[in-house]
């Protein structure tokens, strides 16, 4: 019978110590204000505590104090603080949770007993993982954003019309055909391993094709592109290739091309409800293209954009899709 490890313990090496001042003190020590401590708490995704309660380390006294020099300074002003906290609360919660999961299946032993197999991944993240997951962590981060800075700059670069937060982008959602009725009929495992399979397998064929992932929702993905040759790439392999990798339902995809509102990092506005309603349109295996997205691959060799008939959207008025296909393949009657 193995000894249950003492979460405290746990607790303080991941944290670098164990928590052990008040609100008062954290304000105190900081030169925070209640307020914005009481925020970026909030922020950060954690609960209230009480007043005299022990909540806090001496690692969120220091993250706490650069936070408000950076304020004293100018570089940053309190409602940036607050929403970077929140950006990255919400980031690192379910960044944790993944972790967790995979460790935890890693772990995962039928000779065990519950107490084994549950408590086992987290000693082992905390006495062995952490300082090189950490390293990784960091430099992953500095990739991203140097990565995201530059897009963001080409991307203002190219439109005349473009805002920080405002540009155009080809926006493309892709779900999986019947997944309502394959939730029926799969139990949960079944269920979270075709889940899985098509998000991963949807990921790498994003990235492999120049774009950016902005979530996943399960039985669908939503991605972005600056360029209309790499989303109609993607929207292809997609529709075709996705299959070819995991047993999956028919996938089907939308592509619209037009102004977003990125904030938070996911995209908003009219482009993105059109992108979502061509893919509720779609017959499975095939990919739909808006008007402005036609416009931009007219002429492209590489290939087809057939008229479709014209639709309704609630919202936003009448659409006219276009089939889009590889030149080399053959029309299907009756699209």
């Amino acid at each position: 019978m193995s000894s249950r490890p003492d979460p405290k313990e746990i607790e303080a090496a991941l944290l670098g110590g164990e928590a052990r001042y008040t609100r008062a003190e954290v304000v105190r020590l900081s030169g925070a204000s209640p307020e914005f401590v009481n925020r970026v708490w909030r922020a950060l995704g954690f609960a209230a505590r009480g007043h005299e309660v022990p909540a806090f380390t001496d690692g969120d006294v220091e993250a706490l104090r650069v936070t408000t020099n950076l304020l004293a300074t100018g570089l940053l002003d309190e409602e940036s603080a607050v929403r970077l906290a929140r950006a990255m609360g919400q980031t690192m919660t379910r960044l944790a949770e993944w972790q967790t999961s995979i460790l935890t299946t890693l772990s995962y032993s039928p000779g065990n007993n519950a107490e084994d197999n549950q408590l086992g991944p987290l000693v082992g993240l905390t006495k062995e993982l952490i300082p090189e997951a950490e390293k990784l962590l960091v430099h992953i981060w500095r990739r991203q954003l140097a990565a995201s800075v530059t897009r963001t700059l080409a991307v203002m670069e190219q439109s005349e019309d473009a805002a920080p937060n405002y540009f155009p982008l080809v926006v493309g959602f892709a779900d999986l055909v019947s997944f309502t009725t394959l939730s029926r009929e799969l139990d949960e495992v079944g269920l979270a391993e075709v889940v899985e399979g098509f998000e991963a397998t949807s990921a790498d064929i994003v990235a492999s094709g120049g774009g950016r992932v902005v979530k996943t929702l399960g039985d669908e993905i939503l991605y972005v592109t600056d360029s209309a040759r790499q989303a109609a790439e993607i929207a292809l392999q997609l529709a075709d290739g996705v299959k070819t990798h995991i047993e999956v339902p028919d996938v089907r995809v939308g592509l619209a091309y037009g102004p977003v509102l990125a904030l938070l990092g996911d995209v908003f506005g009219t482009t993105v409800n059109r992108a979502s309603r061509l893919t509720s349109f779609a017959r499975p295996g095939t990919v739909l293209i808006d008007d402005a997205l036609a416009e931009l691959l007219e002429g492209d060799s590489a290939y087809q954009v057939v008229g479709a008939r014209a639709r309704h959207a609630h919202g936003l008025g009448q659409l006219q899709p276009h089939v889009l296909r590889r030149s080399f393949e053959v029309a299907v009657p009756g699209v």
